[in-house]
């Protein structure tokens, strides 16, 4: 694939209506494997350098791991209520200088 002169791309990562516990599968897989690239980035940049600043990607776990809490929650809520959850997301890449 090459990059078209904007750089910018789309991808149709989730798109579709699930039952509850399939959703919540869906999206506690997707944020756990960012929670997890998160965490790894942050062990590589100590191992670099003890003093690294990562407050970044600790904050980005502390607000992942909140809405992965609150998504539970309203799966949970769906399955009592016997509702479906659509899920429709999109991830926009562009690059950039």
């Amino acid at each position: 694939m090459s990059i078209s002169k904007k750089g910018l791309r789309k991808v149709q990562l989730v798109d579709g209506i699930f039952i509850a516990s399939e959703a919540s599968d869906v999206i506690s897989s997707l944020i756990r494997e960012r929670i997890n690239f998160l965490k790894l980035h942050k062990l590589s940049m100590c191992e670099e350098n003890v003093n690294s600043d990562t407050g970044y990607d600790d904050s980005r776990v502390n607000e992942l791991t909140k809405e992965k809490k609150e998504f539970k929650a309203i799966c949970k809520e769906a399955k009592i209520m016997g509702k479906k959850i659509k899920i429709n997301g999109i991830l926009d890449i562009e690059t950039i200088d």
